[in-house]
């Protein structure tokens, strides 16, 4: 019997060969690794990777399986998923069906067996390129000319591939064992959209907020909800005054996928609303944030993507351990006194947090969230709270 074989090709003439999981197929994206230990289902479906194949470096990868709690937005985002070790048989309590079989469903290509240790090495060296992963070839050359024709990120708007088409209410909280995700009582469309299992209810809201839907994770608004606020979510593309027009205590601006200054419409709308409500950013919403306010933004040679990031609060000095999935940062020096930095990768001292030095505005680069990865940010969400108390009215 002959085996099936998978090629992975990157634009720089690189190639691996493994075995296929997944979805058949070809696929082209930027060839991207992750650094986390656990969490594959919440990095598929983080619309962040839109237009990207993530390597995994933790060897063994599926041994968990899928559940239908732990997805992170409406559908897989990951264009392809490359990993060292497939374990095809799960053994979890939470699994309800297989790695291979979901990413089959969404038409994710898979390839496994391949030296992730050294595609990771060649990444760092060489940084992130544009990759073909194929099962329908075995013409690496082929493949490789495919990587190279193929586009990158920069200047291409990939968050009207993931934003929401229209606004919605978001009632669901934080995951309980035994439980599930708490709820606040809501009409059919929330008890259409949550979780299999019936969770108790929580705290009405006190604070109503906007939330910018870039490409949101589910925990992201959970944590929101968890607090107290009252969380709409609104298209990426919605403008100022209609935000504004909801009436909103606060503003928050989500993470989402690739290059900030390809979405300058978000840009503009977020200027406008400078001044008028807290407004708090994650990710990409933190770059956008940052060019809002006059700066720049930068591509980094292989990004951060992992639940092991080190950053440092400067005004405590205390390190935190984050959650990071980005690709470009913001150019400090390009902010000229606007904001002040307050957070620093420690790896590379790039900037991993901002405030604005009169106005209530504050983002973050990391992601506070977890999902997967530590919790050690997660008081960022009461800071927003304590802003919007303060500015109410």
């Amino acid at each position: 019997m002959v085996m099936k074989r998978a090629i992975l090709a990157l634009a720089d003439g690189r190639c691996f060969e493994g075995s296929p999981f997944g979805a058949e197929g070809e696929v082209a994206g930027e060839v991207v690794f992750n650094t986390s230990m656990t969490g594959y289902q919440e990095i598929l479906t983080d619309p962040s990777y839109e237009g990207q194949l993530v390597a995994m470096t933790y060897p063994q990868i599926g041994n968990v399986g899928i559940n239908p709690e732990d997805v992170e937005s409406r559908r897989p985002f990951v264009k392809g998923f490359i990993v060292k070790e497939y374990t095809a048989a799960p053994s979890n309590w939470r699994a309800t069906r297989p790695l291979h079989d979901y990413m089959r469903q969404h038409g994710i290509v898979g390839i496994e067996g391949i030296d992730t240790r050294s595609l990771v090495r060649h990444l760092r060296d060489c940084g992130a390129q544009v990759g073909v992963i194929t099962t329908l070839s075995q013409n690496a050359d082929e493949a490789i000319a495919k990587a190279k024709a193929a586009p990158g990120l920069e200047g291409r708007d990939l968050v009207r591939n993931v934003s929401c088409a229209d606004p919605y209410e978001w009632n669901e909280g934080l995951w309980r064992l035994g439980a599930g995700y708490r709820t606040r009582k809501a009409g059919a469309r929330e008890q259409e959209r949550r979780s299999r299992r019936k969770a108790d209810n929580f705290t009405s809201p006190l604070y109503s907020v906007v939330a910018y839907d870039f490409g949101v994770k589910f925990n992201i608004l959970r944590n929101l909800a968890e607090i107290g606020c009252r969380v709409k979510v609104v298209p990426a593309g919605t403008s100022a005054e209609d935000v504004l027009g909801l009436k909103p205590d606060g503003i928050f601006l989500s993470n989402g996928p690739g290059d900030p200054d390809a979405v300058p419409y978000a840009k503009e709308n977020i200027r406008k609303l400078i001044g008028k409500k807290p407004i708090f950013g994650i990710c990409l919403g933190h770059q956008i944030l940052g060019l809002a306010l006059g700066g720049k933004t930068y591509k980094l040679k292989f990004g951060h993507h992992g639940g092991n990031q080190p950053v440092m609060d400067l005004a405590t000095r205390k390190v935190e351990i984050t959650a990071q999935n980005h690709g470009f940062a913001v150019d400090a020096d390009s902010l000229k006194g606007a904001a002040e930095v307050t957070h620093l990768n420690l790896n590379d001292n790039t900037v991993e947090g901002l405030v604005h030095r009169d106005l209530p505005i504050f983002s973050v680069q990391y992601h506070p969230e977890s999902s997967p990865g530590p919790h050690d940010a997660g008081y960022l969400f009461r800071r927003f709270i304590e802003l919007m108390d303060q500015h109410r009215g």
